[in-house]
């Protein structure tokens, strides 16, 4: 199906103008009432993320070296400069996802998706606010060689690109004449094709998307064509193919299935690419010592490490998970909460973000996120 363009959900103007007269009206505040008793989550009055109500910051007992960081070798893990800790950056979410980092405004973007919107991290100051709502119970983001913001929406059961006017264009909403599942997670080659995973999840309920039946009884993993929009299978024997990303020299190609929620794997298949036939091939298992948790999202830094997200098994093992390029496990970041996402972020492109359950974290690394989103 080819691209479309629709109407803008957003008025960038109102937002701003919205966004500077309550800034105005913070800043009015006294002093006694900001030293009120906060309000329940979920009451009007300061929103759920503002850190009058909930602590952001370093997490409990943090200290240089941070205890939360864990070097299985230290040669090869740069998790951390040395003097650095793992901060909540902002919180009260129900299940934070999909982090993508724009350089040019300096803010990160990620979805809320039970509460139907997209967020907004302004890293200058740390201001957080609600970017786009309803947003179709967003997932998976990324940002396109171009620096627009490329979604996944459960609920639209598509694909779909914010342009830089604000208008949004319809990357993929079906294939063989039948709806997608619910796109998941999104990566962009630098050819400027798209490839995306098609799992369930979005679709089993209405919780976290619309409960509706299953059309595409294969969950597969699509490339959308750069040139024409065609969409094409890319892989299809995932049993739910979750997050997706590239390695630096885009050669290879990480997988993740999550697919231990439906009783199959838990773990990373590696694909080796060729970007100019638009396909892959040689599928081996890169990780899989995940189970019974799961990882769900990752990114590569510039050396062609892996880091994933870990969660939903042994609390102890909530957080991040960073493997060599051979698939060794060479560290570890331990997080109060299951991570599900993660995205290099800052101008330099060392700062780790990751979105875990109710919360944002960050941590600066000693390396740098590969360019390939």
């Amino acid at each position: 199906m080819g691209q479309r363009r629709e109407g803008n959900d957003m008025n960038r103007r109102s937002f701003l103008a919205t966004s500077a007269a309550g800034a105005t009206a913070a800043a009015s505040l006294s002093v006694a009432k900001a030293a009120e008793t906060l309000r329940p989550l979920g009451e009007t009055g300061v929103p759920d993320w503002h850190p009058e109500r909930l602590p952001l910051g370093p997490l409990q007992d943090s200290r240089y070296p941070d205890k939360h960081i864990e070097a299985l070798d230290p040669k090869r893990f740069k998790g951390s400069p040395g003097t650095g800790a793992v901060e909540r950056v902002a919180t009260g979410f129900r299940w934070a996802e999909g982090p993508a980092y724009f350089r040019a405004g300096r803010y990160l973007i990620f979805s809320d998706i039970p509460n139907n919107r997209q967020m907004r991290i302004l890293e200058d100051d740390g201001h957080c606010s609600t970017f786009r709502q309803p947003s179709m119970n967003s997932n998976g983001n990324t940002v396109d060689k171009q620096g627009r913001l490329i979604t996944c929406q459960h609920s639209g059961r598509r694909v779909v690109r914010t342009e830089l006017d604000g208008t949004i264009t319809v990357i993929a909403d079906s294939y063989n004449g039948k709806k997608l599942n619910s796109p998941n997670d999104v990566a962009v080659a630098s050819d400027g094709s798209i490839w995306f995973t098609d799992p369930s999840y979005g679709i089993l309920g209405n919780y976290e998307g619309l409960k509706e039946p299953i059309e595409q009884e294969k969950h597969n993993v699509y490339r959308v064509d750069p040139h024409n929009g065609a969409i094409t299978v890319a892989v299809d024997d995932f049993v739910q193919p979750n997050g997706i990303t590239f390695s630096p020299d885009e050669k290879k190609l990480y997988i993740i299935d999550s697919g231990i929620t439906q009783g199959g794997p838990a773990h990373i298949r590696v694909f080796d690419v060729d970007l100019g036939a638009g396909k892959v091939s040689n599928s081996k298992v890169f990780a899989e010592n995940f189970a019974p948790g799961l990882t769900d999202g990752m990114r590569c830094d510039v050396d062609g490490n892996v880091w994933t997200s870990m969660g939903w098994g042994d609390p102890k093992e909530d957080g991040v998970r960073c493997y060599a390029p051979n698939g060794d496990m060479i560290g570890k970041i331990h997080l109060p909460e299951t991570c599900a996402n993660l995205t290099f972020g800052g101008l330099l492109r060392n700062r780790l973000y990751m979105c875990a359950s109710t919360s944002v974290y960050a941590l600066y690394v000693n390396t740098q996120g590969a360019m390939t989103p």
